[in-house]
């Protein structure tokens, strides 16, 4: 047993036609990954053939119930064998080949940038095409059900997922009381409670191969009552949210561990009056200047449909317009900014998160970059590091559009004033925005720190149009070495 690896987990009842072959299946998958089956003492002989399998395969593994004691129960059974044998990541699916072996890779790879990851059959008209019109009736009514009521946009009563457990802390799910199949629904909803981000794979769902489904009129019903229990005390509740745990000790904080806290604060203010004041005139600002000015420099600079990545996304007031024309991968170190990107937009985007100096993206795979507010927080030398990323995976001649504050910008002297008022005359110690340690100073000063990094200057403003508060830059990418104002800039 290999516990960097992943865990396969396989609940079954009855699936002796099914068992070996879903076994050899997920053998056959080019992954790195163990399988653990749970019978719940299955009259038709499946957990005889999970022994064989197990005595056969080193990284296969059988455990037995005494009964049928519940779909929910199984998988939280399966979840703390995984918590209790130090897994990363572990996949739950059915063994009756609704779920196909094929897809398992798609959702590891899904599962590097989300905590949870979740088999969507609303993405695709077609998921359900080889299922009886009642199955189809019901399976909608649980997903209208759960979206209207849980408010949650999810497909939330399936059970083809996988999870980071180690972005997870096993109290999540303890929190979770369903042995039933409200388990799917419920711990998803703690999931959401707890901001852990949540990431979609379009599956297709056949028949099952062999057998019959396994819900039972009381199931659905259980399921129901549930549901209503929990849409009635959501709001009033906090059961499932887990306390904040305390920051780490500065001194033994790693830049990136301490950046991701100042971000994680940020996106999540206490509710002071304020913060709601300072958050007000933020989001005023995002809506009705930046994001104006956002949308004519990309309709400018890519043509329609162009594959970009927002670089430190944040909460998204400001491109909701930009990912309706392209496609877009919104990209944030922090999981509570990504939770908020993704309730402001409806239209389709792909949520990466992961540090800006290594980002999870192929060489030379995007159209174009744009970021707003994000080169400011970094020393120059880290700037240099993000320009060589950023150049990495922008395609030959691709464009990049930043908005950078200078030193005499509006923004950078309200918020100089207001930490004056607030910290050195009224003693309040408050940050309203994380530090912003390199401002531009002039064009010549973003010329020469873009053109390090193999950047030209195609356009550079500052002016009223931003009411005075942003440089507005658009650099295209150059080739490894260009000849700019006579010298030659080479790469690293």
């Amino acid at each position: 047993m290999n516990n960097t690896r992943t865990l396969i987990f396989v609940p079954t009842y009855n699936e002796r036609e099914n068992v070996e072959r879903l076994c050899l299946e997920l053998l056959d998958l080019d992954i790195e990954a163990d399988i653990l089956f749970l019978d719940d003492n299955s009259p038709d002989g499946t957990g005889q053939i999970m022994d064989r399998l197990a005595t056969e395969h080193e990284n296969v593994y059988a455990i037995h119930r005494g009964g049928k004691l519940g779909i929910g129960s199984a998988h939280q059974d399966g979840i703390n064998w995984a918590y209790d044998r130090g897994y990363k990541t572990l996949v739950t699916m059915d063994c009756d080949f609704t779920h196909r072996p094929q897809d398992l890779p798609e959702f590891l790879r899904k599962s590097k940038d989300f905590d949870v990851v979740l088999g969507s059959r609303y993405i695709q008209s077609e998921s359900l095409r080889d299922w009886t019109f009642f199955r189809k009736a019901m399976t909608s009514l649980g997903h209208f059900l759960t979206t209207t009521l849980l408010r949650m946009k999810y497909d939330a009563t399936g059970a083809f997922r996988a999870y980071r457990l180690d972005r997870i802390p096993r109290e999540t799910f303890a929190r979770v009381r369903s042995t039933s199949y409200s388990f799917f629904f419920e711990s998803l909803y703690a999931l959401n409670v707890n901001d852990h981000t949540i990431g979609e794979v379009p599956i297709t769902l056949s028949a099952r191969t062999y057998g019959h489904s396994k819900m039972r009129a009381s199931d659905a019903v259980g399921s129901l009552v549930r549901l209503m229990i929990l849409a009635s005390t959501q709001f009033v509740s906090s059961r499932y949210s887990l306390p904040r745990t305390a920051p780490p000790n500065p001194a033994e904080m790693t830049d990136e561990v301490a950046q991701n806290q100042a971000w994680d604060e940020y996106w999540l203010k206490p509710k002071s009056p304020l913060f709601r004041i300072y958050g007000g005139i933020a989001s005023l600002y995002r809506k009705y200047l930046i994001k104006r000015n956002l949308d004519r420099l990309l309709t400018d600079q890519f043509p329609q449909y162009s594959r970009l990545l927002h670089a430190g996304c944040g909460s998204g007031q400001v491109d909701t317009d930009v990912t309706g024309e392209h496609s877009v991968v919104a990209f944030d170190l922090s999981a509570p900014a990504l939770k908020i990107y993704e309730r402001v937009h409806t239209d389709p985007h792909d949520l990466v998160r992961g540090t800006i100096f290594s980002i999870p993206i192929k060489n030379s795979s995007l159209d174009g970059i744009y970021h707003l507010g994000v080169m400011e927080h970094f020393a120059e030398q880290e700037i240099q590091q993000i320009l060589s990323e950023f150049h990495r995976i922008l395609k030959p001649g691709g464009k990049m559009v930043v908005f950078w504050p200078p030193k005499f910008g509006l923004s950078v002297g309200v918020l100089t004033l207001a930490h004056f008022v607030l910290n050195r005359i009224l003693r309040r110690g408050v940050k309203l925005h994380p530090d912003e340690i390199t401002l531009l100073r002039s064009r010549s000063h973003a010329v020469e720190l873009f053109a390090r990094a193999r950047f030209a200057v195609d356009g550079y403003s500052f002016g009223i149009k931003d009411f005075f508060t942003y440089c507005m830059v658009v650099v295209s990418k150059l080739p490894e070495t260009i000849i700019i104002d006579d010298e030659s800039v080479a790469a690293d």
